[in-house]
């Protein structure tokens, strides 16, 4: 196993509310983040997601929702990660700063072996991607 922690901040110019409403909507990621390849609801407060970004590996993690806030959206994740993930939403000039942030220990033996193999860098480009796709999806979201 090993452990990742990662972040991303961007600003998009539109209301917190309407940010953290899509944000929030988890079932419906595949309509608008591409490297989010599947979703499956399987309670109020949780569900399976599927995640494949430009590696040949699509990730199964469960979540469930921890807390909820106007602010906040914070889940568990459990599967070929273990840990945790964090949305916040925070008005700013008129738009809205929205802050990622995960951390998490790879549980599934192939993946932790290509951490090994391919190295941290790799698995960090990997996810820049995924977050790349996240804020111009989220951003073709917000506009549509």
């Amino acid at each position: 196993m090993r452990a990742y922690a990662f972040a991303s901040t961007w600003w998009l110019p539109h209301a917190p509310e309407r940010v953290h409403a899509v944000l929030a909507d988890v079932e419906h990621y595949p309509s608008w983040w591409p490297q989010v390849v599947g979703c499956l609801k399987l309670g109020e407060d949780e569900g399976v997601v599927l995640c494949r970004s430009a590696l040949p590996y699509t990730l199964e993690l469960r979540v469930a929702l921890l807390r909820r806030t106007p602010e906040v959206l914070e889940s568990s994740l459990d599967g070929d990660l273990d840990g945790w993930v964090r949305w916040r939403t925070v008005p700013e000039d008129g738009g809205c700063r929205v802050h990622f942030e995960q951390e998490v220990v790879t549980r599934s033996l192939p993946l932790s072996i290509a951490s090994y193999v391919a190295g941290r860098p790799v698995l960090r480009w990997n996810h820049a991607r995924m977050m790349r796709g996240a804020r111009l999806g989220l951003a073709r979201r917000l506009a549509s």
